[in-house]
């Protein structure tokens, strides 16, 4: 088994080859993941699909093989030829995937250093392919591991003191553009995490929000949340060309704010489009500012050298995980301990049948016959249950059983031998 991660990232690729490789919804990513577990070569898979990254985590048999899948699965859906594909897209292969889902758990790799989304958006996106049958034990475990390393590094480091956001990094950048955001006037189309982080920055900033979505219902509940007001959302037509600020963040598959409705304005207006695929699509509008979230790697580099000491200090936690989760992957082999019970049971049948026969129970002739006898009785006794720990050992409650076998065949202290130690066990 090998884990396997295809990732195209703001690190990697353009806004626009982003969005053509997005899954927006549960729709569109269950019928990729349908696909990849379709593969030979594939076992389990999740997809992660975000504004600012695209990544299919596997575990399958063969690196090769499910490498040349994934990427033809890719070049169907989004018609980019899979030269470019294969030049753009960073390839991690088992130690080297591990490790990089752990960095990006710990938003090491997050165009934010430090931003809280990505765990919640890891844990939606294993939620959901979990739920729906397409991963299981293998993948878990990694899942697992990766947001308790993750939270190792919010607790040793500061990196997450001041969680920021692509959303509040946006809002930074309205900050900049005027002197002062008292009285003005935003509006906010979505409901999302990003909108009501927008919504929330803004108002405490002294701006009158006005929040708009499809399901008025859900606006109202934001709009609750923020003291902000509601716009329904047929009034979209006619609030692009109201508003000096506007920022837009729905799961819309096409752009909702178009030449059609856009009129031209005797004020400037400035756009932060928050969405992938993105919401606005424009070819007029002289006095239109429109942000994307490429547009805001510039505050975002200054996050990351004001970081920079956490980020040192969160690899090094990282790697250490990365070598752990390997170490304690090793010791979830049934075998060696199988066999450990059945030595065990050897040493334990020896040094019965020499205790009989030195208390005189049974004639020092019959000495061997009796020892091959209490280890067949010892065999046929192990025999059914060594049968079910095999049994379930790719399901998803072996690991649970695994370590109870590891207390069993530890010493009389209840530790488990070196041998089934990983290294930070080792070290204590």
């Amino acid at each position: 088994m090998h884990y396997l991660t295809i990732s195209f990232t703001h690190k990697n690729s353009t806004l626009e080859i982003r969005e053509k490789l997005s899954y927006p919804d549960n729709e569109s990513m269950r019928g990729c993941l349908t696909k990849l577990n379709s593969s030979y070569y594939i076992n389990e898979s999740i997809l992660i699909s975000t504004c600012n990254r695209m990544e299919v985590f596997c575990s399958c048999k063969d690196l090769s093989g499910a490498t040349k899948h994934i990427f033809e699965m890719l070049n169907k859906r989004s018609n980019i030829s899979l030269e470019e594909l294969e030049g753009r897209a960073d390839i991690f292969e088992d130690h080297g995937a591990i490790h990089h889902l752990f960095r990006v758990a710990s938003s090491l790799d997050s165009m934010v250093i430090g931003e809280t989304q990505i765990a919640g958006q890891l844990k939606d996106a294993f939620r959901f392919s979990f739920d729906n049958g397409f991963c299981g034990q293998k993948l878990s475990r990694a899942m697992h591991h990766a947001f308790k390393c993750a939270a190792k590094v919010r607790n040793s480091t500061d990196i997450s003191t001041k969680p920021v956001s692509i959303a509040s990094v946006a809002v930074s950048q309205i900050k900049s553009l005027f002197d002062d955001l008292k009285g003005k006037r935003a509006l906010i189309i979505g409901v999302g995490e990003m909108s009501e982080i927008s919504a929330k920055h803004l108002a405490s900033s002294g701006v009158e929000v006005y929040i708009m979505n499809r399901t008025r219902a859900k606006a109202e509940a934001l709009a609750q949340l923020c003291n902000a007001k509601v716009l329904d959302f047929s009034e979209l037509s006619h609030a692009v060309n109201e508003f000096e600020i506007l920022f837009s963040a729905t799961a819309s598959h096409k752009p909702i704010i178009t030449d059609e409705i856009i009129e031209t304005c005797d004020f400037n207006r400035y756009w932060f489009d928050l969405a992938l695929p993105r919401d606005i699509h424009y070819s007029k509008g002289d006095r239109i500012h429109l942000y994307v979230i490429d547009d805001l790697k510039s505050i975002v580099n200054e996050n990351l050298s004001m970081r920079e000491e956490d980020a040192k200090e969160s690899y090094a936690i990282i790697g250490r995980a990365t070598m752990d989760f390997f170490e304690w992957l090793k010791t979830l082999d049934v075998e060696p301990l199988i066999k450990e019970l059945y030595t065990k049971a050897a040493i334990a049948a020896k040094e019965e049948t020499q205790r009989v026969v030195e208390n005189g129970y049974i004639p020092k002739e019959y000495e061997e016959q009796l020892q091959k006898m209490s280890e067949q009785v010892l065999k046929r006794y192990l025999h059914d249950f060594t049968k079910r720990i095999r049994s379930v050992s790719e399901e998803s409650k072996a690991d649970m059983i695994i370590e109870t076998l590891q207390f069993l065949v530890g010493n009389e202290k209840g530790e488990l031998p070196n041998k089934y130690k990983c290294e930070h066990m080792l070290k204590g």
